[in-house]
Formats: C-alpha cells, structure tokens, sequence
C-alpha cells in the first residue's frame, strides 16, 4: 500500500496521482490534506512517514509546493528516507542507491505528466542491495 498525502500546494498534483494509481490497481491510502484551503504540511508528512515506519504502507509519496518541506519534515522520523524529486533520473537513483521510502514532489515545480512518469519509477524500482549503498544507508540510520 502507498500512502499519500498533499498541503494545500500539493492538492492538484495529489488529484492526478490519485487517478493515475487508481487506473493502475495501486492500492493507496490519501492522508490527506482534502481541498485547497490552506494547510500545514509537517501534520502531513508525519501521518505518512509515520505509515511507513510502522509497516502500514510499503513507501509513501508527499506534495507540497516545491516538496522541499514535506522532505524536511518526513525526514525527521527515523528510518524515514524521504527524496524531493523533480527527474526520473533522480526518482531512480534514490530508489537504487538510497532505498528512499517517500517520494516528495513539487506541486508548483513539477507538472502533472512528468510528476506521473517520476512515481511510476520510483514505486517500481528496486533498492540496488549493493553493499556500499547498504553500508551508506547504514551509516544514516546510526544514532
């Protein structure tokens, strides 16, 4: 299962992954935020990280206006690797290299058809399990 959510600077990008994910059979859980009001993205990004540290959902995916702060603040629950990403080469690489675990995207910085090719990759690539990735990753997770 993903687990999703969006502020208020992520409500429309969230609305096409929805669909997107839906048209594919992904099963999702929407975390919310619910419209455009305006909104304050770490209760956000910590209802998904906190879904993916417990096991309840597989990887996530947060959207805010640049998806800089949904990154700063998922990443602030251990075991959360959480990756702002704007390219497919970035999506894949973070997945291979880093086993990143939410995927943070930019409502007001990336578009809706790259946004869709950038989750496809990143829910479908496997960690590497390269010992220096695993060593690297290791090494964050220490305290």
């Amino acid at each position: 299962m993903i687990a999703i959510a969006s502020d208020h600077g992520g409500y429309a990008l969230k609305q096409e992954l929805l669909r997107h994910l839906e048209k594919q059979g992904v099963e999702f859980k929407d975390f919310g935020c619910y419209s455009e009001a305006s909104c304050d993205y770490p209760a956000y990004a910590k209802a998904v990280a906190g879904a993916v540290k417990s096991g309840e959902a597989e990887k996530g995916i947060l959207i805010c206006g640049t998806g800089i702060g949904m990154s700063i603040a998922a990443n602030k629950v251990p075991g959360i690797r959480a990756a702002a990403v704007s390219d497919c080469f970035t999506a894949k690489a973070t997945r291979e290299h880093n086993d990143a675990n939410i995927l943070c995207l930019g409502g007001r910085t990336v578009g809706p058809e790259l946004a869709l090719m950038i989750a496809d990759i990143f829910l479908t690539t496997p960690f590497s399990g390269a010992e220096r990735h695993a060593r690297r990753i290791a090494q964050i997770e220490e305290n």
